[in-house]
Formats: C-alpha cells, sequence, structure tokens
C-alpha cells in the first residue's frame, strides 16, 4: 500500500484497552491505515509488548499506561496527543471487561466496576478531548471531521442473562453516542458506535471443567465458554462463526475513515449477523 493510498494519514487516534484482543487488533488497523496512536490499557507490561512490536514494523504507535476510569489518564491521553502529534482527530473508547452473575448476587463494587469502565471512562475522555473538538471548530473547515467511536455491545442491545451491570453499562454506551452525536455535530464530529457479538478474545476462549481466570485490579475473574457454547454462538451468527479481533477492527475502521463523514449517531452491530 502506497502512502498516497493511506484513509488516515496524518490522522492521531487514541485508542483504549488495546494492549490486547479487539483493541490491539484496532491499532494496528489505524496505525496501519497511517495514523498515529495513542494505545492506552490498564496493563502496562503487554501494551508495551505489542507497542513494541507495532513500532518494529515502522508504525507510529505511543504507549501509555493507566486506569481509563481515573480522570488523570483522560488528561493524559488528551494531552500527550495534543504535545507529541499537536492534534486528535480519533478517539476509540474499547476498553472493558465482563463481570457476570446472577442479578440477584450483583453486588454494589461489581455495578459500579461496570459502570465504571464502560461509561464512565469514556464519559471523562471524551469530556476531556471534547475541549480539543470545540476549539478547532471555530478555526477549521466544517469538511475537517473528527471521529469518535465507542464500544458497546450485543448485551447492551438485547440484554443478557447474568450481564445486569455489563448490559446496563453497553446501553449507556449507546446513549451516550447518540446525545453526543446531536449536540457535538456542530464541532464537525461524528459520533458512533460499534455494537460486538461473539468475537473470540480470551473473555469467550474455550474451557473444560473450570472457567479461565483473568485478573484485573487484584481481583481474578471467571472468562470463557465451553465448546458446547462456542458451538451455540456460532450457530446463532447467520455466518455461522465466532468473529475475530481483525473483524471488530474493520467495524471501528469503518466509521474513523472519509466514507462514513455523514455518518453519525449510528449503532454499527458487528455480530456475524447474530440471529438473537
Amino acid at each position: 500500500m502506497t502512502a498516497q493510498s493511506l484513509k488516515l494519514e496524518g490522522r492521531v487516534a487514541i485508542v483504549t484497552g488495546a494492549a490486547r484482543g479487539i483493541g490491539r487488533s484496532i491499532v494496528k488497523k489505524l496505525a496501519n491505515e497511517g495514523a498515529q496512536v495513542i494505545a492506552n490499557d490498564l496493563d502496562a507490561a503487554p501494551l508495551v509488548e505489542s507497542v513494541n512490536k507495532l513500532a518494529q514494523q515502522g508504525l507510529t504507535v505511543h504507549a501509555l499506561p493507566g486506569d481509563i476510569t481515573e480522570q488523570a489518564t483522560a488528561e493524559a491521553l488528551v494531552s500527550i496527543a495534543l504535545e507529541r502529534y499537536g492534534d486528535l482527530h480519533i478517539v476509540v473508547n474499547n476498553a472493558g471487561y465482563i463481570w457476570n452473575s446472577a442479578a440477584v448476587k450483583h453486588t454494589d463494587e461489581q455495578w459500579h466496576a461496570m459502570l465504571d469502565v464502560h461509561a464512565t471512562g469514556p464519559f471523562r475522555l471524551l469530556r476531556e478531548a471534547g475541549h480539543h473538538f470545540r476549539q478547532q471548530a471555530s478555526t477549521n473547515p466544517p469538511d475537517t471531521l473528527r471521529k469518535v467511536v465507542n464500544i458497546s455491545s450485543i448485551s447492551g442491545i438485547y440484554g443478557a442473562a447474568t450481564q445486569l451491570a455489563y448490559s446496563s453499562a453497553k446501553a449507556a454506551v449507546v446513549g451516550m453516542t447518540k446525545t453526543l452525536a446531536r449536540e457535538w455535530g456542530r464541532y464537525h464530529v461524528t459520533v458512533n458506535c460499534v455494537a460486538f457479538g461473539y468475537i473470540d478474545t480470551r473473555l469467550i476462549e474455550p474451557f473444560e471443567d473450570q472457567p479461565n481466570r483473568v485478573t484485573i485490579k487484584d481481583r481474578d475473574h471467571p472468562v470463557g465458554l465451553t465448546a458446547a457454547q462456542r458451538e451455540s454462538a456460532k450457530g446463532m451468527t447467520a455466518l455461522g462463526r465466532l468473529g475475530r479481533p481483525e473483524d471488530a477492527a474493520n467495524a471501528v475502521y469503518l466509521l474513523c475513515i472519509p466514507e462514513s463523514d455523514f455518518i453519525t449517531g449510528e449503532v454499527l452491530v458487528a455480530s456475524g449477523g447474530l440471529m438473537n
């Protein structure tokens, strides 16, 4: 691919939840298309390792570890974009994880953790980015569009058993998207959302007897699906397979390129044709 054909050349992007899986694929996709990317994740070691590998491929990616639920992280991400690259054009709110249980067993800690990472974190980052977007709107022509892509889930649209807090947080992302699309259109910003179906990451990796475990903020969380559950998920999609992280990244990419400049306030479901 020649430099002249790069869709995102000269664009500066922030991607959260970027160390693994979908986030890592989003970073790679945007960087391959010419964007200068600031990659954020709570887990510093895998984030730095991933960014170093991309740098070896000649891609411009800067690692900034930090907890996206903290205001200081939002401020640091926007600051580094402006200080290092001089602008900010794309924000992808991808960070998140699952913490499931029956509704009557949901704890206050669980509720707040899901709302914090999936809704409050994006709110704080977009609030910080919004100051720059509003300022730039007064000096840039209307066709200089900036892009926000929030990440929701089919759980946030249809609901899902055992995912009361997660589904509620992902539904909040849809409301956030539609509200900011109305508010920020005058700043020449499009705000859209991608709702993922079953994407084959560590959160749905197969297990036999006991669920897999991931550690987030010093707490172990059970994740994964049995082989039967994975086959059932495949059977629920029109395409008959699980999504790959690259599929998810491609959906986000569609809402970052100039061809989507007249699309805002929309929810794109990337599920392989999930038949709910």
